[in-house]
């Protein structure tokens, strides 16, 4: 094996060892929350169909088995600035360290409309965390330039670095290796600096994950297709996905274009995610 396919696999483990585990606050997460690794990190999502606070009670119940938990935080789920003082009164209870924030595909239920704006009312409030991630877009957005999202990318950047914090951020689902790339490039060239977490779907068969669209809602659901309608033909074409095609090409550049983590979309399918990551694990040695 040459030195630089030891390199590469060394960071493959590296980066699957520290693996994030997105949650969704659905019916089967109690089941299936036993296939989590113990201590690992989850990440829990802001259901549209549910609240912020209901986003902050699951963090409250895996903080208390002994989990890292980061709770996504969606713009347009905020009430108004007294509902911004009562989420970081409540973060600061649980000592949760790291956020995510993000807009969020809700309809607007405040005076937030993207993360920006919550963003710096919520530093306002000199939160006692450490860590804020935002998300990142390698394929684009249905209703966002391209330039407005470089410009965004640096914006919170900047916020992030004012307040004294440190950040990073995560891509949402793309099944391209090259086109991550070149897109992380580009953010490189454009002045972002905030560490990469790749946005990698779990192993997730068709069934479950056309039943967990469903659940979520038909109104977001469509949504949801009509923003990613080429991510999820991927994720349904027999045979057409394997996390690992993705994270193992991607693993050569992550020094270079500093990927220091994998933020999984488990779709709650957390059994078979955990059973491919410990199989990879197994071959990595």
């Amino acid at each position: 094996m040459s030195t630089r396919n030891k390199a590469d696999r060394a960071v493959q483990k590296r980066l699957l060892e520290g693996m994030t585990y997105e949650l969704i606050p659905l019916k089967n997460l109690a089941d299936q929350s036993m296939f989590l690794p113990a201590g690992s990190t989850v990440s829990v999502t802001c259901s549209p169909a549910k609240t912020v606070d209901d986003t902050l009670d699951l963090c409250a119940h895996y903080g208390g088995q002994g989990f890292t938990v980061i709770p996504h935080l969606a713009a347009r789920m905020v009430e108004d600035e007294e509902h911004v003082e009562r989420i970081a009164r409540r973060i600061n209870e649980l000592g949760i360290r790291t956020v995510f924030c993000i807009g969020g595909d809700a309809e607007p239920r405040g005076p937030f409309t993207d993360t920006a704006g919550f963003l710096r009312s919520f530093l306002d409030r000199r939160p006692e965390i450490d860590t804020v991630g935002v998300g990142s877009y390698p394929d684009g957005h249905a209703t966002i330039p391209d330039q407005a999202l470089v410009d965004g990318l640096v914006e919170k950047q900047e916020m992030i670095r004012e307040a004294g914090l440190g950040g990073y951020m995560a891509t949402q689902m793309c099944f391209d290796a090259t086109t991550i790339a070149d897109w992380l490039k580009g953010r490189r060239d454009a002045g972002v600096d905030l560490p990469c977490h790749l946005g990698v779907p779990g192993a997730i068969d068709r069934t479950r994950l056309l039943t967990i669209s469903i659940r979520l809602g038909i109104g977001h659901s469509a949504r949801y297709l009509k923003k990613n309608s080429a991510s999820v033909i991927r994720l349904l074409s027999p045979g057409g996905y394997n996390p690992s095609k993705l994270i193992g090409p991607l693993s050569g550049v992550a020094e270079e274009l500093d990927i220091v983590g994998i933020h999984c979309f488990t779709f709650n399918a957390v059994d078979t995610t955990e059973d491919w990551r410990q199989k990879v694990l197994r071959k990595l040695g």
